[in-house]
């Protein structure tokens, strides 16, 4: 791998396919099996070891997984999950699918992970699921988390879309718990270009999840079909399996390449004083709780104190980093004060810890193909970038 030069843009991702990976998708391509076949079967075995041997089913994208998985769960109208609206808005769009109301709770600003405190308030007899999300790979305190959803017998759906290669104390996200959903979108730390997996408790579920990702249709013998309810259209193909296989082979060295970069990151912002701007970083770890896979490295910028104020400072700070050549995302705007779910009764000022990260959060590049003087130079165009447009 060679250093980004200078002059070359950077984005805040760049997935990398390499010619081995390449050559497989070619095969699927001649065998004449493009759909789901012999190297899904093979993705989802892979997967089912790597989470200690529960079953694991694969699916078109990570927001179908979520959507089967509160079916499995019998979740539908009158029933709420309890949810983070620091997240992709399909965490949410999901509930609503199979009919039942997304509750929002207030964020930990430190974690920017769902508040477990706020959690076991919202819960009301209509309550029956959780759906954590663990931004940016950072998963919750999982003992709390489990002891909750015990007391009050729940359903947790882990949105762990960003999490693959995880851990708490120890034990790999998706080796326990529930019903736990990854995504393998192109921005994810290991893709199948678009993709998700499902990790479930019993061969009765993953059966039931086989059914619903392919309309509900339930086969026998030569020519019997049958439909005892009805699914959608979400099955993984051969080709995106293929790719999924290959990246998963390398999942340990971009694991490990990325808590690299994140280290380096941590140096270089103390160095460019990010910091004393007012700038938060993400919080430093105890590898004897949770353990990050670094699927985003994430500042909050202090939009107070910058030229514009919210919501503008944000974009004043990311267009000028565009123009010195570094990309940087916004993962995510709260979710309750998009349009619909204002519609829903959703109001500002409800969830203050969400709505200021919200504001101010920003997703700085982060791949492995990065070398130390990528990060050097994205800390320092941001302190620089900082101190010019202070008030």
């Amino acid at each position: 791998m060679t250093a980004t030069a200078a002059s070359e843009f950077l984005p805040f991702v760049r997935p990398e396919i390499d010619a081995d990976t390449i050559a497989e998708v070619g095969k699927v391509l001649a065998s004449g099996w493009i759909t789901s076949g012999p190297k899904m079967q093979a993705f989802e075995d892979a997967l089912s070891r790597l989470f200690g041997g529960r079953p694991v089913r694969t699916f078109a994208n990570g927001s179908a997984t979520m959507e089967i998985a509160l079916r499995i769960a019998d979740i539908g109208p009158g029933d709420e999950v309890i949810t983070t609206p620091i997240t992709w808005v399909a965490t949410a769009n999901v509930v609503l699918a199979v009919g039942a109301k997304p509750v929002f709770v207030d964020i930990d600003p430190r974690t920017r992970n769902i508040d477990l405190d706020a959690v076991e308030a919202a819960i009301t007899p209509r309550t029956r699921a959780i759906m954590p999300v663990y931004l940016s790979g950072l998963p919750v305190d999982m003992d709390r988390l489990y002891a909750i959803a015990g007391k009050h017998r729940l359903r947790v759906i882990e949105d762990a879309a960003q999490a693959i290669d995880s851990r708490w104390q120890g034990k790999r996200i998706g080796a326990f718990g529930d019903l736990v959903s990854f995504s393998f979108q192109a921005n994810k730390n290991i893709t199948s270009v678009e993709g998700g997996c499902l990790v479930m408790n019993t061969p009765e579920e993953a059966v039931r999840a086989e059914r619903l990702r392919l309309q509900g249709v339930i086969r026998s013998g030569m020519d019997g079909m049958d439909v005892e309810e009805p699914g959608g259209k979400f099955n993984l193909t051969d080709v995106n399996a293929a790719i999924g296989l290959a990246q998963l082979g390398r999942l340990d060295a971009i694991t490990a390449r990325r808590a690299e970069l994140a280290e380096i990151y941590f140096r270089c912002a103390a160095d460019a004083g990010l910091a004393e701007l007012g700038i938060e970083l993400p919080l430093p770890l105890d590898p004897r709780q949770a353990t990050t896979n670094w699927h985003m490295f994430q500042v909050v910028l202090p939009t107070a104190r910058l030229e514009g104020g919210a919501p503008q400072a944000r974009h004043n700070v990311m267009q000028a980093m565009r123009e010195r050549g570094i990309g940087t995302g916004v993962h995510y705007p709260p979710i309750h004060l998009f349009t619909y779910y204002r519609s829903l009764g959703w109001r500002e000022g409800m969830l203050p810890h969400a709505e200021r990260i919200g504001r101010g959060i920003v997703t700085l590049p982060l791949f492995p193909a990065m070398q130390a003087a990528d990060v050097e130079r994205v800390c320092a165009t941001l302190s620089e970038t900082c101190k010019r447009l202070c008030k």
